[in-house]
């Protein structure tokens, strides 16, 4: 870890860092002032970009991380593996508890969690990606745990894949009724619980370094069953698949050559 990064001034740098990424989901929702009707093939093609950069960003930033932590403390290969896969099993374990018990929406696998209050299909689907957002600033916080080299590349990461779920959400409630300013300023706030899961992550790693590989990689677990259970199946809808497949590619790519030229 980076020297200047220890203590409040970590817990100060993941705050930050995670606010930063969560912003750019209101970055994003500003694209409604130019359009507020997005078709069903734009948002799939965006969430899959989404979906591409934050699977890179959990192998490079979190997972391969976790895994080299470990190395370097004297486990052998298997050992590390063990180590890291146990974290990312509860990672991925925490949030699937998580979505049985929160009511929220997909527009594919529709209805979730516990059915205790009454949305309606859109609040609900945003309800969904505010629950996205709270790994992904966990995510934030934790790497910069790692140093600066670690914590930049997953901010951008993270920035940049909120843009299409500002979209999302804005779009979502400007069809349930709502003008373009409230549905800007809803969708900018649903980014702003990323600090919150940014100061968990950084706290934790702050109150022991020991806890560094195992945060990276439950952040990993975490955001992997986001990827693959809650965001690539609502890019299969409308007959897309090759395209937000592509899409998907194109995210990892990009977040990829981002983490290896700035990490």
């Amino acid at each position: 870890m980076n020297a200047e990064l220890v203590g409040w001034s970590l817990i100060g740098v993941g705050f930050l860092g995670s606010l930063v990424a969560g912003l750019c989901t209101g970055v994003g929702a500003l694209l409604i002032f130019l359009r507020s009707e997005w078709s069903e093939r734009s948002q799939a093609l965006m969430l899959a970009f989404a979906a591409g950069v934050m699977l890179a960003a959990s192998i490079f930033s979190l997972i391969l991380p976790a895994v080299e932590i470990v190395s370097a403390r004297g486990r052998g290969p298997v050992e590390s593996a063990l180590e890291v896969s146990a974290g990312l099993l509860l990672g991925a374990m925490t949030v699937w508890l998580f979505n049985l018990v929160i009511p929220h929406e997909h527009f594919v696998k529709g209805p979730e969690g516990r059915p205790t209050i009454h949305l309606g299909k859109n609040w609900l689907f945003i309800l969904a990606i505010t629950l996205h957002n709270i790994p992904e600033g966990m995510s934030v916080g934790i790497s910069f745990g790692g140093g600066l080299e670690s914590g930049i590349p997953m901010t951008l990461g993270i920035g940049i894949q909120n843009f299409p779920e500002g979209l999302a959400v804005a779009a979502a409630l400007i069809s349930d009724g709502f003008s373009r300013q409230r549905a800007f300023w809803i969708a900018t706030l649903t980014g702003l619980i990323e600090p919150i899961g940014g100061i968990v992550g950084a706290v934790a790693i702050n109150f022991s370094q020991s806890l560094l590989p195992w945060g990276l990689s439950f952040a990993g677990g975490a955001m992997l069953y986001v990827i693959f259970a809650e965001i690539l199946p609502e890019t299969h809808r409308g007959g897309v698949e090759r395209a937000t497949t592509l899409s998907l590619a194109i995210g990892f790519v990009i977040m990829m050559l981002l983490d290896v030229s700035l990490g």
